[in-house]
């Protein structure tokens, strides 16, 4: 479990808060979805759960242990992450990209390149064809698939991902949120998932963290926050995705 308890963020001494005494739970095996618009702090949120950022005020215990407490890098090694610009060394080999933080754990050559093939294939690049790629002959998606894997290399319980199909084309990023969803019922993974999108966050969410100006407006599940909005900002901003949700149900034909 990930417990933040009145966490706070500052950067000019407190005349401001990008974050501003924020609380929240993410319960074991959940897909937690930080959502909201630029600047509303959802990404320094995340950030500050593996010390990116560091906090201005306030507790993060990641299982029980305070993160300020755990030295920053390996904290940050044993917390997948994934992001929108994914960060592929081009230099590098898809196997070898997928693995770069099992090499500086030391781990043996052989156990790194099995472990990229298993990976691979997790993520329905077969490795036949894909460990001795580099990432300039990959596909956008292709190479958000890479990222995943290498979040995954070291086997963490915790992954955050900051917008990671924010780029790409609506049908790629279909793909990728379905690919999230299967990967996490297989893997039972407890993830941190930003974005602003709505849709993404009603289809990905088991539960949905709205922020706004740096504060959390509502923590709930779709139809909670769908039926019962706390406050008359969540309830603007799910308008029209509840009014297209219900024509869907509406309209839709049973075709068993």
């Amino acid at each position: 479990m990930i417990t933040l308890k009145h966490l706070s963020k500052s950067f000019d001494n407190g005349q401001s808060y990008v974050v501003n005494d924020v609380s929240l739970e993410i319960a074991r095996g959940e897909i937690l979805v930080l959502l909201g618009s630029s600047g509303s702090g959802k990404t320094t949120t995340m950030k500050m759960i593996n010390r990116l950022v560091e906090p201005t005020s306030g507790d993060i215990t990641i299982d029980g242990k305070p993160i300020l407490e755990q030295n920053p890098v390996q904290l940050r090694r044993s917390i997948g992450y994934v992001f929108q610009g994914i960060g592929l060394f081009p230099h590098m080999t898809l196997a070898q990209n997928i693995t770069v933080v099992m090499k500086l754990m030391k781990a043996p050559r052989d156990a790194r390149d099995a472990r990229a093939r298993e990976l691979l294939d997790l993520v329905n690049l077969p490795p036949d064809q894909f460990a001795e790629r580099y990432p300039h002959e990959l596909s956008g998606g292709q190479r958000q698939r890479v990222g995943v894997a290498r979040a995954l290399a070291t086997d963490p319980d915790y992954l955050l991902m900051d917008e990671p199909f924010g780029a790409l084309d609506a049908i790629t990023r279909d793909e990728l949120q379905e690919e999230i969803l299967r990967l996490n019922k297989e893997l039972h993974k407890t993830i941190v998932f930003v974005t602003h999108d709505l849709f993404e966050a009603l289809r990905l969410g088991d539960r949905i963290a709205i922020m706004h100006e740096g504060r959390v407006e509502q923590v709930g599940c779709k139809d909670d926050i769908l039926s019962h909005p706390a406050t008359d900002f969540v309830q603007d901003l799910f308008a029209k995705p509840a009014e297209q949700l219900r024509y869907l149900t509406d309209n839709a034909t049973d075709t068993d």
